[in-house]
């Protein structure tokens, strides 16, 4: 394992370990296993059966703390299409993109989309029973199972303006093949996002470890070093937040 590699996986642990301490053996399990549709499921199953009123699980931070990272590349993308298209990578029960479809005051069309079809599930149930009501009357959700290692199976070259990842890639990174997992899943946003789409990856990682794999998995696929970016997003409970922004100019579907 890289130096880089170890790097990686040490802060996705560190992240990992914040969202999940006190838990039961499920938590030894999915800080192993945090690739594995398996053991996502046992997680989201005990969580869940703890209260017997949902309650979105958050990794990291909510909507608002990141809102305004995602409301000005919405507008962007409107400008040349409606609905804007938003994928929701590694939803898990997050309100992130029920969020996004709730308060854009633009059409978009939101795919939460996930490994587990016990989050799938819990989502679309607390959806029809708690109906969120968009501010854009034309805006639509959708809840999804989907490994996002196979992501461009489902989704066909340039479909999608905006991909957020909130942990996600973290995840991938904290697992044993991690470093070849989380490569794979960003060469296929690339390939799947439209020409000046964005994918936003959230996390805690530091930029000089981040930046250098993304500007290096990005030039691998025809992308320039400019087209990587990196905002801080602030200190919360303590730990400190990154926005990642890398923003397919060229055409990477060639």
């Amino acid at each position: 394992m890289s130096a880089l590699t170890k790097s990686f996986a040490s802060a996705g642990r560190r992240g990992f370990s914040r969202c999940t301490r006190q838990r039961s053996s499920v938590t030894t399990e999915l800080m192993e296993n945090m690739d594995k549709k398996s053991a996502w499921d046992r997680f989201y199953s005990e969580t869940s059966s703890r209260s017997p009123n949902f309650k979105n699980f958050e990794w990291f931070f909510g909507f608002d703390a990141v809102q305004d990272f995602i409301t000005p590349l919405l507008q962007a993308a409107s400008l040349s299409r409606h609905p804007v298209q938003v994928l929701d990578m590694g939803c898990g029960t997050s309100a992130l993109g029920p969020s996004i479809y709730r308060d854009s005051a633009l059409p978009v069309q939101v795919t939460c989309a996930d490994i587990s079809p016990v989050a799938v599930r819990l989502m679309r149930e607390h959806i029809r029973a708690n109906a969120v009501r968009p501010r854009n009357a034309s805006s639509q959700i959708d809840f999804l199972e989907l490994d996002c290692t196979r992501l461009d199976g489902h989704y066909g070259p340039s479909s999608l303006d905006l991909i957020v990842d909130k942990g996600t890639t973290d995840a991938l990174l904290r697992s044993k093949e991690g470093a070849e997992k989380a490569a794979s899943v960003l060469r296929q946003c690339l390939k799947v996002l439209r020409r000046s789409g964005s994918l936003l990856q959230f996390s805690d990682e530091d930029p000089d470890a981040r930046l250098v794999w993304l500007e290096a998995a990005a030039q691998g696929q025809g992308l320039a070093a400019g087209d990587v970016g990196v905002q801080e997003v602030g200190v919360l409970r303590g730990v400190c937040y990154y926005c990642y922004q890398v923003t397919a100019h060229h055409d990477v579907n060639k």
